[in-house]
């Protein structure tokens, strides 16, 4: 079906037109929100609290591809990928804004439907958007969102805090979103080729929804809470298990161990993968974008989170000397090997 012709031209609006357009349902949901859009900068009154502050950039052709990205998918998103860094912080986010460089091909139809996922995940996980900046791009879309949070001076958690012993944990499962990227690239070449071809997707939502729809684990954060679990260090899991405990070891001075039979896999990542002839593991040590939380808890914390589904030991920190390994089935040890963002 071609909806071309119902499509409304973005220089119809304007700037300031597409900005009153797309901030005229938002709704502030909070006290430490003064002012929000409508002047030069937003005010904000943070009493006795710590201010975290976090911003991500995405770019189509790098981060993302319309071919099979949904614009309201891509919206939530943008907005989920940056307030899982506030909750790696162990606070909680409270306000965004967004910035966005866009195309003479995109419609007003087409960016409402991305703001569309953006108030949505504003309304989800109950934060303000508050400001941000629109420009004209040449080469597509690019997305820029910053999340402000707030937390108790006690409760903010860093990534240089792992100590001797810590055990290591993760939640959820790893690898899901990397298997999701693949099977949509898949089915992109094949259009490519056919574009009458059905797309073959049919048992693989849980993947799709990794890659196209994650979630930031605010829960998480509040079953650790109600558990009485402080985390020694903390970091969400965006590009890769392998880079991101790299991170906390490097900050903390300490080395680590984890344990390859440990590391939670979904039964659809393990399957596609297979499918594909890819080990899975690597999947979940250099994947990324699983957004799930990477932290370390005191040995005598144990007993509290052993028994929640969500969260699963994977290893322990060691001395700086022993390196960060990886111990395999034979119990043989492998350096791990950060895989993170490289210029081109």
């Amino acid at each position: 079906m071609d909806n071309t012709k119902n499509q409304t031209a973005l220089s119809t609006l304007g700037e300031f037109g597409l900005i009153d357009r797309l901030t005229q349902a938002v709704q502030i949901q909070h006290k430490s929100t003064i002012k929000g859009v409508g002047d030069d900068a937003a005010v904000l009154r943070f009493d006795d609290k710590q201010i975290v502050v976090t911003t991500d950039l995405l770019t189509e052709g790098i981060h993302f591809n319309l071919m099979y990205v949904p614009l309201k998918h891509l919206g939530y998103k943008a907005v989920v990928v940056n307030l899982s860094d506030v909750f790696a912080m162990n606070a909680q986010p409270r306000q965004i804004t967004v910035s966005l460089a866009i195309s003479s091909k995109f419609s007003v139809e087409a960016i409402d439907e991305l703001y569309a996922g953006i108030h949505l995940a504003c309304e989800k996980y109950g934060v303000d958007l508050v400001g941000g900046d629109t420009t004209s791009s040449l080469t597509g879309l690019t997305i820029s969102i910053t999340a402000i949070g707030e937390a108790n001076a006690e409760d903010v958690v860093y990534r240089s805090g792992a100590q001797l012993n810590d055990l290591i944990c993760v939640s959820g499962d790893l690898g899901g979103a990397y298997m999701g990227l693949q099977l949509l690239e898949r089915e992109n070449e094949v259009f490519k080729v056919n574009p009458k071809e059905q797309p073959k997707l049919e048992g693989y939502d849980y993947i799709l929804e990794r890659q196209l729809k994650p979630e930031a684990r605010a829960d998480v954060i509040s079953a650790l809470k109600r558990l009485g679990v402080k985390p020694t260090a903390m970091i969400d899991i965006s590009d890769g298990l392998s880079s991101e405990i790299m991170h906390i070891c490097k900050k903390s001075n300490v080395g680590c161990s984890i344990y390859e039979e440990k590391v939670p896999l979904d039964f659809q990542t393990k399957k596609f993968a297979e499918e594909l002839s890819i080990n899975p593991l690597v999947a979940a040590l250099n994947g990324g974008e699983d957004y799930e939380l990477l932290f370390t808890i005191p040995l005598a914390d144990h007993d509290k989170i052993k028994n929640d589904p969500d969260i699963t030991v994977i290893g322990h920190i060691t001395e700086a000397s022993g390196g960060t390994n990886m111990i395999t089935g034979t119990g043989t040890a492998i350096a791990l090997q950060a895989q993170g963002w490289n210029p081109i």
